[in-house]
């Protein structure tokens, strides 16, 4: 019995069609190749670069699982994005992997700083941040902003992470992903 891509669905819920990438640098970084379960045990290792074929829902689960109380728990980790998608679809009646989508190409920064030393003194110059490095931004501040607002607090951190996928993709200034990008990309402009 064979499936066709189209009937392959995330969480047995989530379809995979129609998700548009509107940034084109963000396209060849964000996975979105249909998978029954964003679980792919660590193949992506050993080869360089090769973190961009993972799916984008298993490098946020992967994020979720930082060190403290998630550590190493990746199957509380993808209860937890589970939960947040389907929140996500009450609060938005949208595809959850759009909003991510979404949310991803708003928080990603587009210019940092780095550190250049000239004889003991360190200057902080502006560089442009590469696609790769900008989904890696853009998805760990998303799930340390979830994180942060529900340590030490009574919500749940599933509610948490959906409500900053949301304000993340509404570009909306409460969300502490976009709050980061926008001090990223102002030190980086003071310093130019």
């Amino acid at each position: 019995m064979e499936f066709e891509v189209s009937e392959i669905k995330l969480f047995s819920k989530w379809s995979y069609d129609n998700i548009v990438i509107k940034d084109p640098s963000l396209k060849r970084y964000i996975c979105l190749s249909p998978i029954y379960l964003p679980h792919t045990g660590g193949r992506h290792e050993h080869r360089r670069f090769s973190k961009a074929e993972v799916p984008i829902v298993e490098r946020l689960m992967n994020k979720l699982m930082r060190p403290g109380k998630n550590m190493g728990k990746k199957h509380l980790a993808y209860n937890i994005v589970k939960k947040a998608f389907d929140i996500i679809c009450l609060k938005t009646d949208e595809n959850p992997l759009q909003v991510l989508v979404r949310a991803i190409e708003n928080s990603a920064p587009r210019e940092e700083t780095t550190r250049i030393m000239y004889g003991g003194i360190v200057y902080h110059i502006a560089v442009d941040v590469s696609p790769q490095r900008r989904v890696d931004l853009a998805l760990r501040h998303i799930t340390e902003g979830a994180r942060a607002k529900a340590f030490n607090n009574t919500i749940p951190i599933e509610e948490a992470l959906a409500d900053e996928i949301i304000m993340a993709s509404r570009s909306d200034p409460k969300s502490y992903a976009i709050q980061r990008k926008e001090e990223i990309e102002r030190i980086a402009l003071s310093s130019r």
